[in-house]
């Protein structure tokens, strides 16, 4: 396998920067960004796409053939359980008593909300 990939958006060789220039006198071209590949055993996009333009620009044109690969025809459901938890907080309430002026802290009983995973063995 290769040290580099090319990149793989489709409009990658148009978009006009010093680095895609490439030939010598009045023969120049604008080429796709060469790719060095760091981890050629996993398969990170950033091997396949010079930037986060090229990237979302393949997606769009190659789209429905990406989804026709594993097609979801159903919601994916994990199953939770949900747990109520009371306690105490504060909030502050202007004070204006005639004997201090200011904030004064007063409590009240707050509800959390936890979800927790449901081990399905």
């Amino acid at each position: 396998m290769s040290d580099y990939n090319w990149c793989h958006g489709p409009e990658c060789h148009t978009i006009q920067t010093q680095s895609r220039v490439r030939g010598s006198g009045d023969s120049k071209v604008l080429r796709t960004i060469k790719i060095k590949v760091y981890h050629p055993n996993n398969s990170r996009l950033w091997n396949y796409f010079c930037n986060q333009n090229c990237l979302m620009s393949y997606m769009q044109e190659h789209l429905q053939e990406i989804l026709k690969i594993a097609p979801r025809s159903k919601a994916l459901e994990t199953p939770i359980k949900i747990e109520k938890e009371k306690y105490e907080r504060h909030k502050y309430k202007w004070a204006d008593n005639g004997i201090s002026n200011g904030y004064e802290r007063v409590p009240y009983q707050a509800t959390r909300t936890i979800i927790k995973s449901v081990d399905n063995d």
